[in-house]
Order: structure tokens, then C-alpha cells, then sequence
């Protein structure tokens, strides 16, 4: 098991998140409630997969001498209608750096589809959800 991702409600929508000492915030926007100081769960989510995309494109481009310069990933999101809630599509796009040779494109795209986060989603991941009471003020 990696180590511990740690979510602490702060106030109305917001939540901090401590990665290995890396700070985030999620929040949902005013016109759903929140205080939109950072993005939503779901944007984070999906940014996730977008930043995941990008590193393993950064680590192709330096592992075959290509210039990463202007490497960047543009990724949109749909939710579902019905229900349960969830998000239905993720279109992730890559913006290759200038003079990106044509003959590595493909070689490319099946590398950025293995990244990790892709894998996940493609092949389902078990999500164990428990409960756990604080002990009771003295």
C-alpha cells in the first residue's frame, strides 16, 4: 500500500489534502455552493489522468532525444445524466512539441495509453470504503 493521502474538511465545500507533504484544495464553485477555492474533486480526478498522460509522453520524448519543449495536455470531461453520478467521458489531448516526428506517433499514443492512471480506468480498480468513529470528547 502507498503512503497515506490525508482529506481534512476546513470549512463548507473546502477540503485540504496533504500528499508527502504537498498541499491541495478541492472545492466546488459558487454557483454550486462552494467558495471555488480550488478545483473540484472531480476536475482533480481528471487532471489526474491528464498529468499522468503528460508525464509518460515527457519520459518518451526524453528516453528517444525528442525535444519536450511545449509538451501539454488539454483534457475536457463529460458527467453522466442518469444516475449514479459519475463522469461518462474524458477526452485527453496531447499538444506535441514543435517538429514531433510523424513517424513516432503511434509509438506515442501507445505509450501515453499505458500510463497508469489510463490502465486504471480501462481495467477497474477495487475501492474498499470503511468508517471510522472518533473517540468521544472527554
Amino acid at each position: 500500500m502507498t503512503p497515506t493521502i490525508s482529506v481534512r474538511h476546513e470549512e463548507g465545500d473546502r477540503f485540504a489534502i496533504d500528499v508527502r507533504g504537498h498541499s491541495l484544495v478541492v472545492d466546488q464553485p459558487v454557483g454550486a455552493g462552494g467558495g471555488d477555492a480550488g478545483p473540484t474533486p472531480t476536475e482533480l480526478f481528471v487532471a489526474g489522468l491528464a498529468s499522468c498522460a503528460g508525464f509518460y509522453a515527457e519520459r518518451f520524448l526524453v528516453r528517444h532525444g525528442l525535444p519536450t519543449a511545449g509538451l501539454a495536455v488539454d483534457c475536457g470531461f463529460e458527467m453522466s445524466e442518469d444516475h449514479p453520478a459519475r463522469v461518462e467521458s474524458i477526452d485527453v489531448r496531447l499538444r506535441l512539441p514543435a517538429g514531433f516526428p510523424d513517424e513516432r506517433r503511434v509509438a506515442l499514443q501507445r505509450v501515453v495509453e499505458h500510463c497508469t492512471l489510463h490502465n486504471t480506468l480501462r481495467l477497474g480498480t477495487e475501492v474498499r470504503i470503511g468508517l471510522v468513529s472518533l473517540p468521544a470528547a472527554a
